[in-house]
């Protein structure tokens, strides 16, 4: 059988894909970048929500008017149908080509250390055991950045091993604008600091595109990423979900090589 072709760029760099005409129109979606569908019979429902409200998607649904760094104007098409039904071939396949850092994904070491990146320490070497089990759902004081004074504040406990941060980013709706947005809310390199010396936190989530703010951007991944014992979650989708304690999991793409990887999370009461 013919493989879905996926081709994941490790590059920086903003995406274009050639035009497809094939594919239908997301009904619930705010890409219209999609012909409608000719069957009007024929809706798919999209959750975020399953299971009478026990299972979350907190992923953000990939759209060519998300956010995306490098990009001014957001993520353009990345999707195309180089093999058609309607044109002829016996089956739709797709293909895909975004940078690794987009919407919903995780950070390997190799994003900010070349070393570990040239030593092989990818998405693939993330530990799942981390990725998957109990941890918590908080909210971080709007108004600012997460610092070290804020760690403090938030009285995180002992033993909390995977910590979800949901800031003013989510209020600000700042991942379904398509230009990055340089305000938004992350650690600064002494909350990163306060994090790794006063806590076990292994998984650090946070609700948008870096986990770092602008002006710490590089520092404080930096002292996240060093002891190669904390990963990295971003672009978390938190809206309409109350704090506290959840069995949260995520699943990145097994990508040999890459040092970040769309990932697709969950929180299950």
């Amino acid at each position: 059988m013919a493989s879905l072709l996926l081709l994941l760029l490790l590059s920086p760099l903003s995406t274009t894909a050639a035009s497809s005409g094939a594919y239908p129109t997301i009904p619930g979606s705010i890409d219209t970048s999609f012909p409608a569908s000719q069957d009007s019979k024929l809706i798919p429902i999209r959750r975020e929500v399953y299971g009478d409200g026990r299972i979350f998607d907190i992923t953000h649904r990939y759209t060519s008017d998300m956010p995306s760094m490098g990009s001014e104007n957001g993520l353009g098409q990345f999707l195309r149908l180089p093999e058609s039904m309607k044109n002829g071939s016996f089956a739709n396949i797709s293909e895909m080509k975004l940078i690794t850092h987009t919407g919903t994904h995780v950070d390997a070491p190799g994003h900010y250390y070349d070393h570990y990146f040239d030593a092989g320490f990818d998405v693939d070497t993330l530990d799942l055991e981390v990725l998957n089990g109990p941890g918590l759902l908080i909210d971080v004081p709007r108004g600012t950045n997460i610092t070290a004074e804020v760690m403090k504040s938030l009285h995180i406990p002992k033993g909390a091993r995977r910590v979800l941060f949901r800031t003013e980013n989510t209020d600000r709706r700042l991942m379904f604008k398509n230009q990055i947005d340089t305000s938004f809310v992350g650690f600064t390199t002494d909350g990163a600091k306060w994090l790794v010396d006063n806590t076990d936190i292994k998984l650090v989530g946070i609700d948008y595109l870096a986990v770092a703010a602008w002006s710490d951007l590089v520092p404080a991944h930096l002292v996240l990423l060093e002891s190669r014992e904390i990963i990295i979650v971003e672009g978390l989708k938190l809206d309409d979900i109350q704090p506290g304690v959840y069995s949260i999991h995520c699943l990145p793409i097994r990508l040999l090589g890459a040092e970040g990887s769309p990932t697709r999370c969950i929180l299950i009461k």
